[in-house]
């Protein structure tokens, strides 16, 4: 008959790094996990679907003949930064999503799984993905409904969408830092949108800013 000893857990020479293998199997896991809770929670995806829609159509109808004559003269200037705004818009959802799931209890559940300490945070972010490039499809797909033609081809159309969806997914991770700084998911929107109301509203996207105050000019240029 053999004894088999038994190492407490605080006697264990436990390793403090994971191989970058499984940093990677553990967020594309936590990844399927958000997507799963995405499909079965459409409502979240409202701001990446309806938004689109309605701020494409409402823009360029409303500002469209006022500002360059007539809507197909507008949508050249308006479709990029109308697209910037949309997805840049949507990432801010990241810090609230990771705010609830810490107020819930989930992350600490997650903590005593064998997983990698990114994971839970990385696979979320790269969920999101998926919800950039769906705005930014809706985005362009409504464009060219209405008569928008891009000059660079279909080419240059998915350059532009990846190119969003990349800085979209960079700037995630600063609402993520405020999703799990801050103490509230309402003060997490609160600050994300003090964020990004500057970015949104300084830019010459909308409308061009010969009218504006120099100072008020060199700023929206120089804005996303």
């Amino acid at each position: 008959m053999t004894v088999t000893t038994i190492t407490p857990g605080f006697a264990r020479a436990l390793p403090r790094s994971v191989p970058f293998s499984q940093v990677v199997r553990d967020s594309l896991i936590m990844a399927k996990r958000a997507l799963i809770k995405m499909w079965h929670t459409p409502e979240t995806l409202i701001d990446v679907t309806l938004q689109p829609i309605l701020f494409t159509l409402m823009f360029t109808y409303i500002f469209g003949g006022a500002i360059a004559g007539d809507v197909k003269s507008y949508l050249p200037a308006f479709i990029p930064g109308i697209l910037a705004q949309i997805v840049l818009t949507a990432t801010a959802v990241a810090g609230t999503t990771l705010r609830e799931d810490m107020d819930r209890g989930v992350f600490d559940r997650f903590k005593s799984l064998p997983m990698a300490r990114i994971a839970p945070l990385a696979g979320a972010l790269m969920a999101d993905v998926v919800r950039y490039l769906l705005a930014a499809t809706l985005t362009f797909g409504i464009a060219f409904l209405i008569g928008y033609r891009p000059g660079a081809g279909f080419g240059g159309v998915v350059a532009a969408t990846l190119l969003v969806c990349a800085v979209a997914w960079a700037l995630s991770w600063i609402f993520a830092f405020i999703g799990v700084t801050a103490k509230s998911a309402r003060g997490v929107q609160g600050i994300s949108f003090m964020i990004l109301s500057p970015s949104r509203s300084c830019r010459t996207s909308l409308c061009p800013s010969t009218p504006c105050r120099p100072g008020c000019k060199a700023s929206s240029t120089s804005t996303l």
